[in-house]
């Protein structure tokens, strides 16, 4: 069975090439361009994990991590976040990595596997 991965990001590219590259290593990917959409998905879909930017429009990541339950949360971030800041987002129980943008694909793949216990 495959694992599902839901990727949370508003750049279409990010989205476009991490669910391509996911997908050739046989996940099942769902998108999502903001936390809204992503809260949203989650009423119909139970990903093993989700990629999440940390810096999108709309609703702040902040607030709709919390409301994310029994599924693991990796974060994405293009911007240089500070050990307190990351001390902070890392808070969540269900947080468990925190990727720097921009990312080495084979880097990125071997986290996720790890992460969702392949």
């Amino acid at each position: 069975m495959p694992k599902t991965i839901m990727i949370v990001d508003d750049e279409e590219d990010i989205r476009t090439t991490v669910k391509t590259v996911l997908e050739k290593n046989g996940y099942t990917v769902v998108s999502a361009i903001n936390g809204d959409e992503c809260l949203e998905k989650l009423k119909t879909v139970k990903p093993d994990l989700i990629l999440m930017d940390i810096m999108m429009p709309g609703t702040p990541v902040k607030e709709v991590v919390p409301k994310i339950k029994d599924v693991k949360v990796a974060y994405l971030s293009v911007v240089r976040t500070s050990e307190a800041e990351k001390e902070d987002l890392m808070k969540s129980s269900n947080i468990v990595d925190f990727i720097q943008k921009p990312f080495d694909i084979n880097k990125l793949l071997e986290r996720i596997k790890k992460i969702v216990g392949e």
